[in-house]
């Protein structure tokens, strides 16, 4: 028997197929993302419901599982599936950016360490391995979730930048609730940091702090 609601999903789809999210309002994005995981039930008042909690889109896109869990008629699957979408746009991003083979300036490291952030909400600290001539050998999650950066394990640092053979590294850190502006302990840090590799012949190249798509270099900052 044809489930009553089958026909508004069936709707909802035809239009994005036919014209994509353009012409939907954020309850019919949510409604169209729900009807996979919640199956022969009205999903609208569950939309509704998820924006009235959270606030906006990015409010639900953005918040923790545990929390999405909570609002009335979402069940697991549908809790995993809104958490997921921004993990996939991060993804997305760092898959679609050209990365230079090669990292000579702060703009350069910036291509390839500013998409690592995106929607994260709390601290994490990213470090950019490269080999004498500057080409890129890899990158790293050192930690996350420190208060700051003075927090950093410059021990750390330093093992995994020799564990991967590097000449040049560049480190990365965000301010989550803050702006791209190097606090006086990241200062500090960096250079503590800066003088363990120098001793180890490593070079820190550059230290990036970053506040959603903008960053300061503290390199070019002469801070560094």
């Amino acid at each position: 028997m044809r489930d009553i609601h089958d026909g508004h999903r069936e709707r909802l789809r035809n239009r994005f197929r036919d014209h994509g999210l353009d012409n939907f309002s954020d309850i019919n994005v949510l409604e169209l993302l729900l009807c996979y995981v919640i199956p022969r039930r009205d999903v609208n008042p569950v939309a509704h419901e998820l924006l009235e909690t959270f606030g906006s889109l990015h409010g639900v896109f953005d918040a923790r599982t545990e929390e999405l869990s909570k609002v009335r008629g979402v069940g697991e699957n549908a809790a995993l599936l809104l958490s997921l979408i921004p993990q996939i746009s991060r993804r997305y991003q760092l898959s679609l950016r050209e990365k230079p083979l090669a990292v000579l300036n702060s703009k350069d490291a910036g291509e390839i360490l500013v998409p690592r952030f995106l929607h994260e909400r709390e601290e994490v600290v990213f470090m950019l391995c490269m080999d004498a001539a500057h080409r890129v050998l890899c990158c790293r999650e050192v930690c996350r979730g420190e208060a700051n950066a003075t927090e950093l394990s410059i021990r750390r640092v330093v093992e995994m930048a020799l564990l991967q053979n590097s000449a040049n590294v560049v480190l990365a850190h965000n301010h989550p609730s803050g702006f791209a502006i190097p606090s006086q302990e990241d200062i500090t840090t960096t250079r503590q940091i800066a003088h363990a590799l120098e001793m180890v012949n490593i070079c820190l190249f550059d230290h990036l702090i970053v506040s959603g798509d903008d960053f300061v270099s503290m390199r070019d900052s002469g801070l560094l």
